[in-house]
C-alpha cells in the first residue's frame, strides 16, 4: 500500500477528532504500516517546534509520536494562532506570513492556501503507505464550505474516505450525524463512508439498536463506538476554550513518596498558549496541579507557574486587575517559588517594549526579574539544549520577544533570582532529572517533606498513552473495515441524504 489516506470529520469540534486520528495512526504503525498524520488547517495556541526549526500545532506533533514518525511542517501546513476573537497570526509552513482577521482570512487568503495545503498532504501521500487526515470544526460549517481547506475541501481534491467522529457523552450524536450528512452536497455525500461514536458509556447493545436505524436513514455504517476513557492526557489543541479546570488530568497517580504533596497553581492567563508545559509536573506522584484566577488560590500553592500566552501585555493587565501581579509580588519577597515560561517569563521582567503583538509600546513588567524585553518582527523558533541545576535540558522556543538579561543567576537562557526562576523554554519540566532537581528545589522552598519519585519517565507515560489510544481503534472499531476504506477509499454508491447543501 502506498498513498493510502483517510479523513477523520467531527460533527462539533471536540468530538475527539485528534484522539482517534492519534489511535489510528499508532494502531496502523502497530501492523507494520508506514504512516503520517496531516491536518491541512490548524487553530491553536498550542503549538511546537520541529527539528528543522518548523512550528506546527502540538496535536500533529503528538499524533505524528503515534505515528512514530519525526513532526514535519507538511503534516500542518497552516496554523492560526488567535490574538483575539477576531484575528489570528497566520503560520505558513512553520513561519508566521502575517496577522489577519476571521474576514480577511476567509475573504480571500484561505484559497489562496489551497494549493500549498494540497501539496503538502499528496507530498506526504507519495512517502508514506497511509496519511490520516484529521478534520476541523464540522465539515457542515456551510458558511465556510465555499473557502474550506480542510474538511471536504481537502477530501474533495484528494479522494478521501470521510468517517465521522461524534462525541455521545454530550448528547444528541444521532441527530448530529444524521444532520452533518444531510447539509453536505450530493459530491462531498459521496465521500462520507460512515461515522464513529466516541465517548461510549454503558451497554453497548443498547446503542445498536440507534446505529441500525442510521443506516436506515443514511445507507452509512457505524465502523465502531469507542468507550469512554478517563486520563487519556493526550496534548490538547485550542488555549482559548481552556475552562479553569481543578485538575489537569482525570488520571490517578501514585501516591506521593514523601509526607507531604507539592501544591502548583497555574495562572489562568488570557490567551494561554502551551499550558502543556504543566502537564510534566501533573504526571509527578504527591504533585497536584490546578488552573487559578484569583489571588486566594496563591496562598497555599508550592509553586506558582505563570505560563505562555499569545498576548503578554494583556496577561499583564489580567494579573494586575486580579490582584494576582501583587500576590505574586508578596510571594517573591517572602521567598515562595514562581515560575514564569515563555510570555510569562516576560509578564516578571522589568520593562516590555512591544511595537509587534500588542502595539502598545513601553510597558512595566511585575519587576520580580532583571529582564527587558523587546518584542522583534521575526519569531524565534528554536529547539535549545542546555544544563540546568546539574541536569540535562531540552526544550522549544516560540516567542517575538527578546530578553535582555541584567542579573540573576543565568538559568535555560533565563534568569533566577532567589525562588523566581524565569525562562523561555517550553517543555523543559519533560526533562525527567531537571524535573525531579527542580521539584527538590520547590520542595526546599516551600517547606514541604515532598519527595519525586526517582523512576517517573515522563517520554514513557506519554507512550502508555498513545497505546491506549492505539487500543481503543483496535479493540473497539471495525479494523478490516477501517483499512479496507485507507486502502481502497469510499465505497461506490453511498446514498444522498436529502436536503443537501442549500
Amino acid at each position: 500500500m502506498r498513498g493510502g489516506g483517510l479523513l477523520v470529520a467531527g460533527t462539533t469540534s471536540d468530538a475527539g477528532k485528534s484522539v482517534v486520528t492519534a489511535g489510528i495512526c499508532r494502531w496502523l504503525v502497530r501492523q507494520g504500516i508506514k504512516v503520517a498524520p496531516f491536518k491541512g488547517q490548524n487553530m491553536s495556541l498550542n503549538s511546537f517546534v520541529t527539528r528543522e526549526g518548523a512550528e506546527i500545532g502540538r496535536a500533529q506533533a503528538m499524533q505524528a509520536q503515534a505515528a512514530r514518525v519525526e513532526p514535519t511542517a507538511l503534516m500542518n501546513p497552516v496554523l492560526l494562532k488567535p490574538g483575539s476573537d477576531r484575528s489570528s497570526q497566520v503560520v505558513l509552513m512553520g513561519k508566521p506570513v502575517g496577522e489577519l482577521s476571521a474576514r480577511g482570512y476567509h475573504g480571500g487568503r484561505q484559497k489562496e492556501l489551497f494549493e500549498p495545503v494540497l501539496a503538502c498532504l499528496e507530498e506526504l501521500r507519495g512517502t508514506y503507505d497511509a496519511v490520516i487526515c484529521e478534520g476541523a470544526g464540522s465539515p457542515a460549517e456551510i458558511n465556510l464550505r465555499r473557502t474550506d481547506i480542510v474538511n471536504m475541501g481537502i477530501a474533495r481534491a484528494a479522494k478521501l474516505p470521510v468517517v465521522v467522529v461524534g462525541d455521545i457523552d454530550r448528547g444528541g450524536v444521532f441527530a448530529q450525524f444524521f444532520g452533518t450528512t444531510a447539509l453536505l452536497s450530493p459530491e462531498d455525500q459521496s465521500l462520507v463512508a460512515g461515522y464513529l461514536v466516541n465517548k461510549f458509556r454503558g451497554d453497548v447493545t443498547l446503542l445498536e439498536p440507534g446505529l441500525d436505524m442510521l443506516h436506515g436513514l443514511t445507507g452509512r455504517r457505524t465502523f465502531g463506538v469507542l468507550p469512554y476513557a478517563h486520563g487519556l492526557g493526550i496534548d490538547e489543541e485550542d488555549g482559548l476554550r481552556v475552562s479553569l479546570r481543578g485538575t489537569v488530568r482525570e488520571s490517578v497517580v501514585a501516591p506521593p513518596l514523601g509526607a507531604d504533596v507539592l501544591r502548583v497553581a497555574v495562572c489562568a492567563v488570557p490567551l494561554m498558549s502551551n499550558f502543556t508545559d504543566v502537564d510534566a509536573l501533573a504526571a509527578e506522584p504527591g504533585v497536584v496541579v490546578r488552573f487559578v484566577d484569583r489571588p486566594e488560590e496563591l496562598v497555599d500553592a508550592d509553586l506558582v507557574v505563570v505560563p505562555g500566552t499569545r498576548g503578554t501585555v494583556k496577561a499583564l493587565a489580567w494579573l494586575r486587575e486580579r490582584g494576582l501581579a501583587d500576590a505574586l509580588a508578596r510571594r517573591a519577597a517572602e521567598g515562595r517559588p514562581v515560575l514564569g515560561i515563555c510570555g510569562g517569563f516576560q509578564a516578571l521582567g522589568e520593562r516590555i517594549e512591544d511595537e509587534v503583538e500588542s502595539k502598545a509600546g513601553v510597558v512595566d513588567g511585575l519587576g520580580l526579574l532583571p529582564v527587558r524585553v523587546r518584542f522583534g518582527v521575526e519569531k524565534t523558533l528554536a529547539r535549545p539544549v542546555g544544563e540546568a541545576l546539574g541536569e540535562r535540558v531540552e526544550g522549544y522556543e516560540i516567542h517575538h520577544g527578546v530578553a535582555t538579561v541584567d542579573g540573576g543567576e543565568p538559568f535555560l537562557d533565563g534568569c533566577r533570582v532567589g525562588s523566581v526562576w524565569g525562562t523561555h523554554w517550553h517543555g523543559s519540566l519533560e526533562s525527567d532529572g531537571f524535573r525531579r532537581a527542580f521539584l527538590r528545589e520547590v520542595a526546599a522552598a516551600a517547606g514541604r517533606r515532598f519527595v519525586p519519585a526517582p523512576d517517573t519517565s515522563f517520554g514513557s507515560l506519554r507512550e502508555e498513552q498513545l497505546d491506549r489510544l492505539g487500543d481503543l481503534i483496535e479493540e473497539h472499531a471495525d479494523t478490516d473495515a477501517l483499512l479496507r476504506l485507507i486502502e481502497e477509499g469510499a465505497p461506490a454508491g453511498l446514498p444522498f441524504v436529502p436536503p443537501g447543501a442549500p
